[in-house]
């Protein structure tokens, strides 16, 4: 087996590990008191084109769905697999930046908070944007052009999703979010 699928197979192994609490903290927001939680297709849209994308991936640690290795390609290989090592951990991190406030539903908990520290201070969607990067570093590490055509059919999805959240913090924190949104870039720094 290829050395850099083995290692992505370690990680996705070690991600899921991590991933734990949040999938505690995912099914509390379900029991959990909320002032608002919108019907919308963003809901779980997003969340199963991820999920089909992990499980493409998986298939593609085992070289299914997969362009041919060649040497021409390792050199695009490591570089993505750095990438997709790098922002799968920073998911992680941006998780647990959110404490209390983690759902995997766009909602707004009775004693919910605005997160304007750690990830959040330059980003208002490091979620999204690591899921994106991830997603796309993971197609070039395996070569799955199946992983690939979820990350780009992903992409939009995120972005409608954002600007959903956005509205609905808007609508919640009013003057502080619209100070914060001046201040953060919507998926990568400076911009948005």
């Amino acid at each position: 087996m290829d050395p850099i699928n083995i290692l992505i197979g370690i990680n996705i192994i070690a991600v899921f590990g991590a991933n734990m609490p949040a999938a505690k903290k995912g099914f509390k927001s379900v029991v959990t008191e909320h002032r608002e939680k919108p019907k919308s297709y963003l809901q779980q849209f997003p969340n199963t084109l991820a999920t089909l994308s992990l499980i493409a991936l998986i298939v593609a640690v085992f070289q299914i769905g997969t362009f041919e290795y060649k040497s021409e390609s390792d050199l695009i290989r490591l570089s993505a697999f750095a990438v997709y090592i790098i922002f799968s951990w920073v998911q992680i991190w941006v998780y647990k930046s959110l404490g209390d406030n983690y759902s995997q539903d766009v909602v707004i908990y009775k004693k919910h908070s605005l997160i304007t520290s750690g990830p959040y201070k330059y980003i208002r969607h490091p979620q999204y944007a690591a899921q994106i990067l991830v997603d796309i570093a993971a197609a070039f590490a395996t070569l799955s052009y199946v992983v690939l055509i979820l990350a780009i059919i992903e992409i939009p999805f995120l972005i409608k999703r954002g600007i959903f959240e956005d509205r609905l913090l808007q609508k919640y924190f009013g003057e502080k979010f619209d100070n914060y949104k001046k201040k953060s870039g919507f998926l990568f720094p400076f911009l948005g």
